[in-house]
């Protein structure tokens, strides 16, 4: 069995810095294994110039490796190496000054346990200033010695100012002033600031500011510049110390505040004079003169410095002469008077020059720029591991400015006085070795070193003979992602140095080719790893000494995606927003999403709620606008996306509201705009509030771009102004701006009279005159009043005038009935009258109408619509203004029976001057009579006198009901009754059916005409057990009715099932059905009522929908089990398609029925009826026809008889009919006809319904005031005159007499 494998992971970095970062480690592991003997190395130690806080304790670091590592060194060793043993032999010692540091010796002084770092301890009685000093140190093992660089110990100081005495300053305005600081001498040298006593920097301008030494430089002083406290501070921070100068005092005199007693207090009196302050040139204050060099150091900052005094104060410049400023490096400072470039090289040398210029003039300084050099590597010696017999070179090579030398060394010893080694050979910079031994390992050291600075670098060789060892783990697990560089770890060791070999898969060829790249660490490089990439690869190191392999696997991942990423999101304030970051990855890795807000962690805050894969902010704020970035990590790749976020809200209210330029008549108002919130302000609303007259109120004043932040207004004379700005953006509008100031403007007689002056009496003797008063600030002024005038038109009349307080009307009384007026309005004030007015034309009160219209003509022009015709009334007897007509028409008699019926009055109104109308809705074949008359704004003139006609024939209605009986094999009965409204002399009826297979397919009709005396037939000889549909109509000389339908089945013979049980009156369906569809129909609405036959607890639908239309049914739900249905939102005048259906019955549905809506019907008012007279004349007859009924009551009970009934039969009067009681509808008179037992559950439409076959003409053009409607159980309503009568439960032609109480009703 084959031992288990344990494979351990190492992702592959994918980027280009990780890339260089890992193979710096893999270089860091071709060192000499530590298992190996070799030289020391110094891997830690102080810097060269190390100053040391002297209040702590002094740590020296200097730590190495090697093999045998290096330890402290025993007083046996230096003073008795003779007797001294292999391991003294491994050291550290300490050089100070140049000769051996005895650390036994100062009990202050010890070393760290196998280490070689010093620590000195000053806080238990020591002082820093008794180590100062240059140390070295030597770390030695049986191979060699390394030595550190020589490090320089001193002590920070912080030395106190020293106390002088300080003369206050006294300059006079615009002269230029130097505060010297002069810090004490630290070490490091201190950073200087300037303050006050409150502890506050002192403010820094071009005028004043900071040099670099310190020193506080006032290009020209000002009154502002007096003050008792410019202290100049250095902070020393490696003590942590802050010293203080004394504070010193300056006093700056104006000329125009100089006087004679404090002239002769001035110990310096030539700097005051009677000159006034006077602009001057620059002059430079420092550097001093016109040139000066300057030396830096390569790799160091420099810093150049130019301040001028002048007035006005002056502006710095900085130039390069003979090149240009380098790009990158070059920054301005203090006020661009330093110029600072970093990382100077020798090319930055040269002569920079500072140009300090005002408007009287300029002045210049030249810095001539030298770039000296320190020493600093071209090549480092590196360590040699060389096998005996090899040969080996160490270089040392470095630059400077000046040229640095370079020396050798052998183990810390000048390489001159070594012991020599015949394999080596020094040439300069170079050592070459030639068939090095074993004896020929060393630590060299290489030093380069100029007046600026050295080098100091340890390389050793080492000889050994090792056959090839590999450090990298075997089985190592490599995951990279597809697509991106595979790098395979074989970190070597051997001597001689091994030769490397990759292989791929136990059995595979060498890899050679341009996919692979070899290093020359081991490392196995794929730049561009696919699927196919993955698997085993074998390295194999091999020299003389031998040979040695090492498997790794290599596994190639799915790169992780961000399939949806997160998008621009602009959001309203306290909304919600959501990012999105959906991903795809390898299913063998474990992703993890972090959000990230503007580079930075989310606010920690419950709004942000972070999902699977997304990211909710709620209720958003200003604060939430940035960039949100989603970031995926697995263990081998990361990828990002981002999205902004902006977040919008109404803008921030206007602020600084700022009137200025105040005229009598205008001002100008400026403002600064609030903060936008994202979104461009597009505009801004200025408003005001007239604190005199409408205080607390704001009104619109005017608006202006949301580029424009000034307006300039104009105003209005005596109004108390304050103003406001509104800000508006797509968002919304801000909050109103705190109000301005207030602005009064003087008091003017008005600009402007009232509007809207209108003349018209509201009785026929009087003029009210009216008007729109003006507003308090249009009043210009107080005492508002109005002067009302008015004359008589087309008489030459005064004006006649009166002047009225603040109102709005005034009346004209004693005036002519309906004549014109000249009206006009004037507005003043205190301060005096409005512009002239204009005139407007009024009329004085109107009266009733004197003469009714003449030459009524009625033209019928079909069974529903007539026209009528009249002559015009001369509009002096109008006495008013001509409204129209209205034609009065009412239904007498239908032609079709031998009762007479009473139907309500309706009324057509015509606006305006026209002389004839259309009338709709006519019954046919009935007569009818009409009246015409005048209407004005006072009312309705007498009427014209009756005009009867009558309309013609038309189709009758269907049938109202069809009812088949009696079924047996070969036979059926049916049964029907009249139509409800015959609308003429009945003819014939007319009777088709055809049969109906168990597919619902028809067969052939068969049509049968019957008399109309006819109600009944038996139809012979049919199919036996065959269902039957039947279609049934009337006609009149017109033409045919709508049908009505119905469907049946015979019986089955006696092989079959069952027969209908005796007495079953109504043949039983065979399967559900609908029948028996009928409308009534109104303007926008009808009545859709039904038969069903079939399981009870059915759902009914309606659909409906245009006639001829090939737009899908519309479908309405039925609530319950009704069998009605009322279809609202109707178009007025349009033909429709129904059929009802029953819900879960697939396809069982009724006949389609066809209906048309009313037409826009004209406005039917009410009539006589309204009027006081007729209702008192009512009354008077209703009294009498009591006392009537009282007496007869009482002649009765006496036993006497009074033929009432009798009489009220002889004279029966339409006016005057019973009411039912029931529902309190008026009766009608009716035939024997109109009581023939109607189907159940059918419902016809009355005779006032308006059908399509009656009639198809638009009513349109029927006159303008039709406002007749229909209820929604299709029943005509309007307004009325007459009334309607209580129809007799029999079929006598005449009615009883009616009760008191119904008489009554109908007056009412």
């Amino acid at each position: 069995v084959q031992p288990k494998i344990m494979m351990k992971k190492m992702s592959i970095p994918t980027s280009k810095t990780s890339l260089v970062l890992f193979l710096c480690q893999i270089i860091s592991a071709l060192d000499v294994p530590l298992d190996l003997s070799q030289p020391p190395t110094i891997t830690q130690q102080s810097p060269k110039d190390y100053i040391v806080d002297p209040r702590e304790n002094i740590v020296i670091q200097c730590e190495a490796k090697g093999k045998p590592p290096p330890r402290l060194v025993t007083y046996i060793f230096f003073y008795f190496m003779y007797k001294c043993s292999w391991t003294c032999r491994n050291t550290f010692s300490w050089t100070r000054n140049g000769t051996h540091f005895d650390i036994d010796k100062d009990a202050q002084v010890t070393m760290k346990p196998n280490s070689g770092t010093l620590v000195i301890n000053i806080m238990n009685g020591g002082k820093a200033e008794a180590y100062e000093g240059v140390y070295q140190c030597t770390a030695r093992n049986e191979r060699g010695a390394a030595i550190s660089n020589n490090i320089v110990i001193r002590p920070s100081r912080s030395p106190l100012w020293t106390k002088e005495k300080l003369e206050p300053n006294h300059v006079r305005e615009g002269d230029s002033l130097v505060l010297h600081c002069r810090p004490p001498v630290g070490l490091p040298p201190p950073i200087i600031f300037w303050m006050d006593n409150a502890f506050q920097r002192l403010p820094q301008s071009e005028r004043v500011s900071q040099g670099l030494n310190g020193d506080l430089y006032f290009s020209n002083v000002q009154p502002e510049d007096t003050r008792e406290d410019y202290i100049c501070y250095a902070r020393f921070n490696h003590t942590q110390t802050i010293q203080q100068k004394q504070p010193i005092s300056v006093k700056v005199f104006s000329m125009d505040s100089l006087n004679d007693t404090i002239a002769a207090n001035l110990s310096d009196t030539d700097i005051y004079g009677a000159k006034p302050v006077t602009e001057r040139q620059p002059v430079l204050l420092t550097p001093t003169g016109s040139t000066s060099t300057k030396v830096e150091l390569r790799g160091n900052v420099l810093l150049l410095e130019c301040i001028a005094a002048g007035l006005p104060t002056p502006v710095i410049r900085w130039i390069k002469e003979g090149g240009e400023l380098p790009a990158n490096r070059t920054f301005f400072e203090n006020f661009k008077k330093t110029l600072k470039i970093i990382d100077v090289s020798e090319a930055d040398s040269g002569n920079y020059k500072c140009i300090a210029r005002n408007t009287l003039g300029s002045a210049h300084h030249v810095i001539s720029v030298t770039v000296k050099a320190a020493p600093y590597w071209i090549t480092a010696p590196r360590n040699l591991v060389l096998s005996p017999g090899e040969d080996g070179t160490l270089i040392c090579r470095a630059n400077g400015n000046p040229k640095p030398s370079i020396s050798w060394l052998a183990n810390g010893v000048p390489i001159a006085i070594a012991p020599e080694d015949p394999s080596r050979k020094v040439d300069g910079d170079t050592i070459i070795f030639s068939h090095v031994q074993e004896r020929s390992s060393a630590v060299y050291q290489c030093n380069a070193s100029n007046e600026y600075g050295y080098l100091l670098s340890n390389a050793f060789v080492n000889v050994l003979a090792e056959p090839p060892r590999i450090l990298t783990p075997a089985n190592k697990l490599y995951q990279v992602i597809a697509d991106s560089p595979a790098l395979l770890d074989c970190a070597y060791f051997g001597s001689p140095k091994p030769e490397i070999e990759w292989f791929k898969g136990v059995k595979g060829s060498i890899l050679r080719g341009n996919e692979y790249i070899f290093h020359d660490n081991g490392t196995l490089e794929i730049p561009v790893a696919q699927k196919n990439s993955a698997g085993t690869y074998t390295c194999v190191a091999r020299n003389e000494l031998g040979k040695i392999q090492n498997e790794v696997q290599l596994e190639i991942k799915d790169p992780t995606m961000i399939i949806k990423q997160p998008e621009y999101k602009v959001i309203q304030r306290y909304g919600q927003v959501s990012f999105e970051c959906i991903i795809k990855h390898d299913s063998t890795l474990l992703p993890t999403i972090t959000w990230l807000k503007d580079n930075d962690e989310l606010p920690d805050d419950d709004r942000f709620l972070v999902g699977k894969d997304n990211l909710t902010i709620m209720n958003v704020t200003d604060k939430d606008d940035g960039t949100y970035t989603c970031i995926v990590n697995t263990t081998l790749d990361s990828v990002s996306a981002s999205a902004v976020l902006t977040v919008v809200a109404r803008p921030n209210p206007p602020f600084d509201l700022e009137l200025t330029g105040q005229l009598e008549r205008s001002i100008d108002l400026s403002w600064i705009p609030g903060d936008e919130n994202n979104s461009p302000i597009t505009n801004f609303v200025i408003e005001y509030e007239d604190a005199l007259h409408e205080p607390g109120v704001w009104h619109y004043q005017t608006e202006v771009p949301g580029t424009q932040t000034t307006v300039h207004l104009k105003l209005s004379p005596y109004v108390n102004y304050s103003f406001r700005v509104i800000a508006v953006n797509k968002i919304g509008r801000s909050q109103p701006s705190e109000p301005s100031e207030q602005y009064l403007t003087k008091s003017a007689s008005p600009d402007e009279n009232p509007a809207n002056v209108q003349g018209i009496g509201s009785e026929p003797d009087n003029l009210v005159i009216t008007w729109e008063p003006l507003k308090g600030f249009q009043s210009n002024g107080p005492g508002l009043q109005y002067k009302v005038s008015w004359r008589q038109k087309d008489v030459d009349d005064e004006w006649t005038s009166v002047i009225v307080a603040n109102v709005s009307k005034y009346i004209v009384s004693g005036t002519p009935t309906f004549v014109p007026y000249e009206i006009k309005v004037q507005a003043l004030n205190d301060l005096g009258y409005a512009p002239e007015p204009s005139e407007v034309i009024g009329h004085s009160g109107e009266d009733l109408p004197m003469v009714a219209p003449g030459n009524v003509q009625v033209h019928v022009i079909n069974s529903t619509l007539a026209k009528v015709h009249w002559d015009p009334v001369p509009l002096k007897t109008v006495r008013g203004h001509l409204q129209g007509y209205k034609v009065y028409y009412w239904k007498v008699q239908s032609l079709s029976r031998r009762s007479r019926r009473h139907v309500e009055q309706k009324i057509l109104t015509f606006r305006g001057n026209k002389t004839f109308g259309m009338l709709p809705g006519l019954e046919p074949y009935s007569s009818y009579k009409l009246n015409v008359r005048v209407v004005n704004g006072k009312g309705e003139g007498p009427a014209s006198p009756d005009k009867v006609f009558r309309t013609p024939e038309g189709v009758p209605s269907s049938p109202s009901f069809l009812k088949i009986t009696n079924p047996t094999l070969d036979s059926l009965t049916l049964e029907w009754g009249s139509p409800t409204h015959p609308n003429g002399v009945l003819t014939s009826y007319t009777l088709k059916f055809q049969p109906i297979n168990n597919t619902h397919e028809l067969g052939p009709l068969v049509e049968i005409r019957i008399p109309a005396n006819e109600s009944s037939l038996i139809l012979k000889n049919l199919n036996y057990s065959t269902r039957y549909k039947f279609y049934f109509n009337a006609q009149t000389s017109v033409g045919s009715g709508s049908q009505i339908t119905e469907e049946a089945v015979t019986i089955m013979d006696e092989a079959g099932i069952l027969r209908p049980a005796v007495g079953a009156g109504k043949v039983q369906p065979l399967y559900p059905r609908i029948r028996n569809v009928t409308t009534a129909a109104a303007e926008t609405y009808a009545n859709i009522s039904w038969e069903y036959e079939g399981p009870d607890h059915a759902n009914f639908y309606v659909e409906y929908g245009v006639a001829g239309s090939k737009e899908d049914w519309k479908k309405e739900i039925v609530n319950g089990s009704r069998s009605f249905f009322v279809l609202k939102g109707l178009t007025p005048g349009t033909a429709y398609k129904v059929r009802v259906g029953a819900e879960g019955l697939s396809g069982f549905r009724s006949s389609e029925d066809v209906f048309e809506t009313g037409p826009a019907m004209a406005s039917r008012q009410v009539d006589i009826a309204t009027q006081g007279w007729f209702i008192g004349l009512m009354c008077a007859v209703a009294l009498l026809i009591l006392i009537l009924l009282i007496v007869c009551f009482i002649r009765r009970n006496k036993g006497g008889k009074y033929p009432v009934k009798e009489k009220e039969d002889a004279h029966a009067d339409p006016e005057i009919q019973p009411m039912k009681e029931d529902d309190g509808t008026f009766g009608e008179y009716s035939d024997a006809e109109d009581h023939k037992p109607l189907k159940k559950g059918s419902r016809t439409p009355s005779d006032r319904t308006v059908k399509k076959e009656d009639s198809d003409d638009s009513l349109v053009d029927y006159g303008e005031g039709v406002n007749g409607q229909f209820n929604e159980d299709g029943s005509f309503i309007g307004q009325y005159s007459g009334k309607k009568e209580k129809e007799p439960a029999e079929g006598n032609e005449s009615s009883e007499a009616p009760s008191p109480v119904n008489a009554m009703n109908s007056f009412v």
